[in-house]
Order: structure tokens, then sequence, then C-alpha cells
């Protein structure tokens, strides 16, 4: 499929003022091949109305349904505006912020309309990070004096890959987990990077297991006495920990909760990916391209779900 999309705020207005301007763009991005009806996978349909009718088995089948767009009563341009907002914004966009722009009546609507967006933003089958890559977790979270290291009562502790790109950063990954174990960290490792990859880590006895794992494990130990730091010493993953904070604190002002907090990074991740884009618009297009690939969810589901990769209390988190 040819990449269409809106290259500044006016072409997204001129594209997609109405519904039908709107329903025919998904349709592209959904069957960018012509329409497959989901139940017996027919080619061949008419619309009925706002719906596609299968000429197999007479099917009618929306072009949001099994979408995040699914039983909206949002008007698909307001959502469009919305993608188009949060995607364009260096530092993404917050619930309040997004109300104000959009002028929704209610804040609930803007923070569903967010969440669901964040679900959007990690595409099925992604690559996983090759070459050289730094891993170091990090807490976010309020100030606990007098508990040491990785020892940990109300903050979210977060794991972060960064794959070296010459002196800089190359893609992220990064995940919520409950503890610093081997338990918790292996599976990470090995969802997120690619066997044979040398990972450089410090001396946390929780990545022990890597050179059983078919790593190639580079271990450096960070030391008081060392006259280098530890941002200097692992300075991608590092920069990438400060860079994660500032955004918690600054965008959100670290409200996100503990079992909304995983969606969040994933946010995080999708806009530093794609930080070296030429165009903003070619992030709406990945955006509205995903939207239509991953499964509805309700707002009932997003506000009573628990942490996806860890158990915490919903209190808000902070960075330290």
């Amino acid at each position: 499929m040819v990449e269409e999309y809106p290259r500044n705020l006016m072409e997204l207005e001129a594209s997609f003022a109405s519904e039908a301007a709107c329903r025919a763009y998904l349709a592209r991005l959904r069957w960018p091949t012509g329409f497959r009806c989901p139940r017996c996978g027919s080619e061949k349909a008419w619309p009925v109305r706002s719906l596609w009718e299968c000429g197999g088995c007479g099917c009618q089948t929306s072009v949001t349904a099994g979408t995040i767009f699914q039983d909206t009563r949002i008007p698909l341009p307001v959502w469009f505006r919305a993608m188009w907002w949060v995607t364009t914004q260096k530092n993404g966009a917050s619930a309040l912020g997004l109300q104000r722009v959009l002028g929704l009546k209610k804040y609930k609507a803007a923070w569903m309309m967010l969440h669901k967006l964040r679900r959007a933003m990690v595409r099925p089958g992604r690559d996983l990070l090759t070459g050289r890559v730094e891993v170091d977790e990090c807490y976010v979270g309020g100030l606990e004096e007098g508990l040491p290291g990785r020892l940990n009562l109300e903050k979210a502790l977060v794991v972060i890959a960064a794959q070296e790109d010459g002196p800089g950063i190359g893609r992220i990954r990064m995940r919520q987990i409950p503890d610093a174990s081997a338990a918790s960290l292996m599976p990470f490792v090995q969802d997120a990077v690619a066997p044979g990859s040398v990972i450089h880590t410090d001396g946390w006895p929780g990545y022990l297991p890597l050179g059983s794992k078919g790593y190639e494990h580079e271990v450096t130990f960070l030391k008081r006495k060392k006259k280098k730091t530890p941002s200097e010493l692992m300075p991608r993953v590092h920069r990438v920990i400060s860079l994660l904070k500032r955004w918690l604190i600054g965008t959100h002002q670290g409200a996100a909760s503990h079992k909304h907090l995983d969606y969040y990074l994933d946010e995080f991740t999708f806009r530093f990916n794609r930080r070296r884009s030429k165009n903003r618009g070619k992030l709406f297009f990945r955006l509205a391209q995903q939207a239509v690939a991953v499964d509805p969810v309700t707002y009932y589901r997003i506000v009573h779900q628990t942490s996806r990769k860890a158990k915490g209390k919903p209190q808000s988190v902070g960075a330290t």
C-alpha cells in the first residue's frame, strides 16, 4: 500500500472533514488489497449505508468493527484530530490538553481516547533489537527513604533496553516488572532482543543467565570508587531513563498509575523510535494503520484492568 497521510494540519482538515472520508481511509488501511469478509473470506462486497455486505455469505461488516473505534460514539473526524495531535506534539498529549484542543465536554472521553490509542502504539510482530544493547532498570514513583538498592514498596520498577547506534541510541524497548529477579528480567530480554546480540548490563545477579539464553553478556561493575558515573559507563540506557522520567513528570504531571504504566511506556517507545521521522504525518499514518489492526477494548476494561506486567497499587507515578 502506498503510504497515504496528511503532511500538515490543513491537509488533515481538508482530507478528513467527514465521517465518510474517515471510513474510506480506514478501509484502505484495513483492506489494502481490497475487502475480505471476516466470516467467509470472500472478496466480493458492496456498501450498504455505512457497512459492507459480503457477496458470499451476506455478512454485514463495519470498517470499525474489531478495531479501537468499535462502538465509539465520538465522530471519526474527532478521532483523526486526536491522532494528529498525539503524534505531532513533540512531548505527546495529556488527557486534559486533548480535551481542551478538541473541545470535548468530558475529561473522561479524552482520557479514554488516549488509552485506546496507546493500545495501538505497539505493532504486532515488531522486530527485535539487535547488535549491542544496553539493559538496565529504574524506578518511577515517589521518594522512599531508607530503602537501599533495588528494594521498593510503592515505586514501579521499569526495565529498559537501548540499542546502540554508533555513539547514539537506536530503538528502545521497556516494560514494568514486579522485581529485579532473573525470573522477571529474562522474559523481557527474550521478548525484546534477538539471540546472538551483545547485551551490556551492570553486575546485578539477575542478568547472570543471559549467557545460557544465547546472548553475549558484557558486564560493567558500577562501583562508587570509580571515576566514571553509571551514566558515563552505560550512557544510552541512562539517557533514555532520564528522558522517560522527564516525560512522565512534564507531560503527565506524574499522574500515570501503576496499572496503566505499561501503556504509557508503549507511547514513549512509539514516539522515541520514530523521533527521526522527517514528516510527523508518517506517525499519524502508522498509528492509524495499527489502530485498525488491534482488538477493541471497552472503557470498563480499561478502568478495571490489572497491571499488564506487574501487580501494583493504582497510586500515581512520579519520577525520581
